[in-house]
């Protein structure tokens, strides 16, 4: 395959990737605001909580139109290796908030607004969506790894 149909290839799994992405990005920042800002839950619980209802949405679209294309070698496998790097990726995205908004408030001398928390909460989202992607597509949902040709009779390994 040459290296123009690899990047087209890749450029519409990474589009459909990133809207997947964008629906579960607006589930997850409704999901925060609703539970800091309404409800008065801590930043980290609330952040841990909304990534784990976005989680939901992210699966299905994933696997069912993403990587549709991807080896189905076993939903039980799939889905244990996508909780666990969406177990590591929300992890990642609950430290970079604590360290966003402990800076900022280091920075401001006060407890950062709103603005400044969801700023935080977006840069997050985005380092996130990057390391996620680069997982989903290297070990979450992987191509099948292609049968080797069977050598012709008479014909000597050459390794």
């Amino acid at each position: 395959m040459d290296i123009r149909s690899r990047l087209r290839r890749l450029a519409g799994v990474g589009s459909r990737f990133l809207i997947v992405g964008a629906v579960s990005t607006l589930i997850e920042v409704g999901v925060f605001n609703l539970l800091v800002y309404a409800w008065g839950v801590d930043v980290i619980a609330a952040k841990v909580i909304a990534s784990l209802v976005a989680l939901v949405n992210a699966y299905i679209g994933n696997r069912e139109w993403t990587f549709r294309h991807r080896d189905r070698r076993g939903r039980v496998n799939e889905l244990v290796l996508f909780l666990l790097t969406n177990a590591a990726c929300t992890g990642l995205g609950a430290l970079l908030v604590w360290l966003g908004v402990e800076a900022a408030e280091a920075a401001l001398g006060r407890t950062p607004g709103p603005f400044i928390v969801n700023f935080v909460n977006l840069v997050s989202i985005v380092v996130v969506v990057l390391v996620r992607f680069v997982l989903y597509h290297k070990l979450v949902f992987r191509v099948s790894p292609k049968a080797e040709p069977a050598a012709e009779p008479g014909e000597l390994d050459q390794r």
